[in-house]
């Protein structure tokens, strides 16, 4: 080690020892063990010469039903907790349990960040950014007129709400509650009355992708604990580009289908960086440095 870095490392000590202010912070999910958001938020606040600790509440470990979110939301204070971040299956339930929610969480109808702020809990949503800005970087130049996403729960409201921000005009939608996805394209049709909002039953997903621009597959498909492959390989054209908010693993087997088939893929590394760097602004009025937490995260991949 370098007698610069010794010195800076030891500054970083210093002031985060003298620091009274420090933070715990939370994810409330399931199958959350493998997820890189703790190791995200403690190293960039090391980085910032603070402490911050990060702990994972497994609804399946704990034998938790999905609606159990309100109780934990509520407890979570006493327990000290600045901030909770929200994921599959709870961020539409923690709605009803929150006291504030941010004009884009109210459009979304779902949240994945909590801060507890003067005795209330206030509900964000920094899906939607996190993913407007891995289209913005990863797919610059892809036309994104039609898509197809798939999954119109929590992350796929997210989606559907970055993919009409920066330039979609026709989304259809694809979940299997038909109602679920109904009633996030009515909502769509009133936060973006230019655009088109319809739903597909999966009979029609094939004829949809033969005339679409891009694939986004928004649903726990593919990650470690939901292995597979959301729709039929053989859909896959070179014609298409393909996204997938899933991050662990990587390259999941939708993916690695779509690049075996010819199609640009985008992975969801960069979504879950820049949705956990506004989530760690969010909770501790930090700046975080993002370029500093992508690398962060790439030590974590390997990638």
């Amino acid at each position: 080690m370098s007698g610069t870095t010794a010195s800076s490392d030891a500054h970083r000590q210093e002031t985060a020892s003298s620091d009274a202010r420090s933070f715990l912070a939370g994810l409330v999910g399931e199958g959350i063990g493998p997820s890189l958001t703790p190791p995200m938020h403690e190293r960039e606040a090391h980085d910032l010469g603070r402490r911050l600790i990060y702990r994972t509440i497994d609804i399946h470990e704990q034998n938790l039903p999905p609606e159990a979110v309100g109780d934990l939301i509520r407890a979570a204070p006493h327990f000290g907790f600045d901030g909770l971040n929200i994921t599959h299956p709870c961020k539409q339930l923690a709605l009803q349990h929150l006291d504030v929610l941010s004009p884009e969480a109210q459009a979304l109808g779902a949240v994945n960040t909590v801060v507890f702020d003067d005795g209330k809990a206030v509900g964000h949503n920094t899906d939607w950014s996190g993913f407007a800005g891995s289209l913005e970087l990863g797919l610059a130049s892809a036309t994104r007129e039609r898509v197809v996403l798939l999954g119109a729960g929590g992350a796929g409201s997210a989606v559907a709400h970055a993919l009409l921000t920066t330039g979609t005009r026709e989304l259809l939608i694809v979940d299997v509650k038909s109602g679920r996805a109904k009633g996030l394209a009515q909502r769509l049709a009133h936060h973006f009355p230019e655009a088109r909002c319809r739903v597909l039953v999966p009979e029609e997903v094939g004829p949809g992708l033969e005339s679409s621009h891009g694939l986004v597959n928004a649903t726990p498909t593919g990650m470690a604990h939901h292995p597979g492959v959301p729709v039929p390989v053989e859909y896959l054209r070179p014609h298409l580009w393909v996204a997938d908010i899933v991050y662990r693993p990587l390259r999941t087997e939708l993916l690695r289908e779509a690049t075996h088939r010819g199609c640009v893929t985008l992975n969801g590394g960069l979504m879950a960086v820049l949705q956990a760097a506004e989530a760690f602004e969010l909770i501790t009025g930090l700046t975080p440095d993002r370029k500093r937490m992508q690398a962060h995260f790439t030590s974590l991949t390997g990638d």
